[in-house]
Parts: C-alpha cells; sequence; structure tokens
C-alpha cells in the first residue's frame, strides 16, 4: 500500500494537484503507440505499448504513412487493454492528455483525433502535451522522484538538450547540438558498419560485447566539443570519422565493427558526461536526470553514476521501459496540467505541431 501512496505525495508536491483526476493519456508521435492510465491519487494504474520496429526494420528506417496507418490499427486496442488491466471504464476517466507534437504530422494526427473524439463523447477536458515535457518529466513517476529544480539531458534520436527545470513549464535550455542527435549519430553509425534497425541498441550491444576489446582500444575517434567551453554539443563530425575508419578498414571482420563500435560509444557518452557535470556546475545544481531512449545506454549510466558519485551530486532515471516514446509520461504531463487548468471545459477543435520549440510552454 505504500508504494502506491507514494505519487500520491509527490504530485501534491508540486503544488499543481488540486483536483483529483484520472487521465488517459496518448502517445503517437512516431513509431510506438503508447497508452497508460494515471492517476493522480494513486500513481500510474497501467499502460501498454506498442512498437512499429519489425514493420519499418525492412526499410531500415521509419516510414511515415506506414506509422501513421498502424496507430489507427492499434489505439482503440490498447486503450481497451489499458482500461481493463486497471478494471476502469471510459466513463471514469476525467481527462484525457495526448502528444500535440512535435513529431511527424500524419501519426500525431491519430493520436489526437482520437482523444479529442473521445473527450467530446465523454464531455471531459483535454490537453496536448509536448513530447519532450513528458520526456522532461518520465522521473517523477518513480516511486523516489528527484525534486526541482535540477538539470536535465534529453538525449535521443532527435534530440540531445542539456535543460534546467525549476517546475512544471519552467524551463531554460542550457546546451543542445548543433547538428547530428547523439542517438541519431548512433544509428548512422550503426548503418556504416552494416548493423541491423534500430541501429542504436545494436551498435550499443556489440560494443558491450566480448567481441570489443574494452578498455584497450584499437581505434582513437574524435571527441567534438568536449572542451568548447560551453553546454553544446556535435556529432556529425564523429560521425564522419567513422565512415573514415571504415572505409580504411574494409572489408570489415566482426571484431574490427566491435572495436569500432566501442570506441564509438566510448566517445559519445564521455562527451555527454563531461557536460552534463559542467551543466551542473554552471547553474549550481547538484541534481540530473536523464531522459530520452539514449539515456538507457549502460555504459551512458556508468560514466554518469561514477562522475556524479565522485561530485557528491545525485543522477536520476525513469525505468527502462519509459526512457522510449510512451503513453505513462504522457498521461502524467497532462495530469499536471489539467488539475492546473481546474479541468475547464473547452473547445474541442485541434491541431498538432510537427515542429514547436519547448521554449514556447508556459507555466500551468
Amino acid at each position: 500500500m505504500k508504494e502506491r501512496r507514494k505519487p500520491r505525495i509527490l504530485a501534491r508536491s508540486f503544488g499543481l494537484i488540486n483536483l483529483y483526476m484520472l487521465v488517459l493519456g496518448i502517445e503517437s508521435s512516431c513509431d510506438e503507440t503508447g497508452i497508460a492510465l494515471y492517476d493522480t491519487e494513486h500513481g500510474l494504474l497501467a499502460h501498454a505499448l506498442h512498437s512499429q520496429v519489425e514493420m519499418h526494420a525492412e526499410f531500415g528506417g521509419v516510414v511515415p504513412e506506414l506509422a501513421s496507418r498502424d496507430h489507427i490499427r492499434r489505439a482503440l486496442p490498447l486503450t481497451e487493454l489499458v482500461l481493463k488491466n486497471a478494471n476502469k471504464s471510459l466513463k471514469d476517466i476525467n481527462g484525457i492528455a495526448y502528444t500535440q507534437g512535435p513529431g511527424l504530422a500524419g501519426a500525431l494526427l491519430v493520436g489526437t483525433s482520437i482523444a479529442q473524439s473521445l473527450a467530446f463523447a465523454l464531455n471531459v477536458p483535454s490537453v496536448g502535451v509536448h513530447h519532450l515535457e513528458g520526456h522532461l518529466l518520465a522521473p517523477l513517476l518513480e516511486a523516489n522522484p528527484p525534486q526541482f529544480p535540477f538539470v536535465a539531458l534529453l538525449v535521443s534520436g532527435g534530440h540531445t538538450q542539456l535543460m534546467r527545470v525549476d517546475g512544471i513549464g519552467e524551463y531554460t535550455l542550457l546546451g543542445d547540438t548543433l547538428d547530428d542527435a547523439a542517438g541519431e549519430a548512433f544509428d548512422k553509425t550503426a548503418k556504416l558498419l552494416g548493423l541491423g534497425y534500430p541501429g542504436g541498441p545494436a551498435l550499443a550491444k556489440l560494443a558491450d560485447s566480448k567481441l570489443a576489446e574494452q578498455g584497450n582500444a584499437r581505434f582513437k575517434l574524435p571527441r567534438p566539443m568536449l572542451n568548447s567551453g560551453d553546454l553544446n554539443f556535435s556529432f556529425s563530425g564523429l560521425k564522419t570519422a567513422v565512415l573514415t575508419l571504415v572505409n580504411n578498414n574494409l572489408p570489415l571482420a566482426v571484431e574490427t565493427k566491435a572495436d569500432i563500435a566501442w570506441e564509438f560509444q566510448e566517445a559519445v557518452t564521455e562527451i555527454l558526461t563531461a557536460k552534463c557535470m559542467a551543466a551542473l556546475r554552471e547553474a549550481g545544481l547538484d541534481n540530473l536526470i536523464v531522459s530520452g531512449g539514449v539515456g538507457a545506454n549502460i555504459r551512458l549510466r556508468e560514466r554518469l553514476n561514477a562522475a556524479t558519485k565522485k561530485k557528491l551530486c545525485k543522477v536520476s532515471y525513469p525505468r527502462l521501459e519509459f526512457c522510449t516514446d510512451n503513453g505513462a509520461m504522457i498521461a502524467f504531463a497532462g495530469a499536471m496540467r489539467l488539475s492546473a487548468m481546474q479541468a475547464k471545459q473547452q473547445d474541442y477543435s485541434f491541431s498538432v505541431k510537427p515542429r514547436w520549440d519547448l521554449s514556447e510552454l508556459q507555466k500551468p
């Protein structure tokens, strides 16, 4: 019972939960359909996720039209499953949250239209959630969540950013990638090495395998902007360096691929760790959270755990299933905003925001 009460204490600590709500969250920004139920009294009740990885694998990347069509097929059955697992029905829902952007326009439209249609039919309020805000707040779903303010590393296939987070809707950009995101660099490097899709996890698995000469690297890759004096990132040049390395070692033996993968992962995680620690120093904070798909990388967690421990700082992560896109983070972020809005009735017309700067968000 204590485990279920913790989210209630957390929710009240935000100063936003003034109203009990059961919120349905819908995530459909790219190639994963996520549905979840968040209860402001008892926390996350149930969630379900369908990944389209197998469908897109033969194309080597996400096909937007296929992604949209698959969301249409999956969203309602997953909603029924989540309601069943939580022992709830549609009539119990007090609000609906959905990913309004950023993301693929067609995919966003599927989730948004379903959310608004359900909200209209049930006569409950709804709110569009910024996808990145969902990721930023995902660690707050855990039993021992970080407290505001903190520095957040948002690291995924589409974003590599350092943010100062002072509260819900209070985000200050500290550093950003000037070109490729870290996850994008992982995927592109994996493709250069002839690994499968999705490339990032495949590269990390090879780098962590016994095939790689860990601790005794055969190759040396650059660490772009490691000593730039700011908190920005650049990974495009690192990818180009891998391309040169690959071309100089053709044909690639399996062991060679593993050694390149290991050195690439070392370069990226070293850069990310150094920038995170610099951000904590500049912000004058000792609390770091990491979210986004690359946040699941084992080597990155090892480095950050060691660096923060050395400096007497704290680092928090969402559980692995909440590092990638999911409905739980959308339901949670939506619950924070809906409760602050006092669940007022609204116009059910809608639009999506494929491009949406996080700085445009307002405090609830």
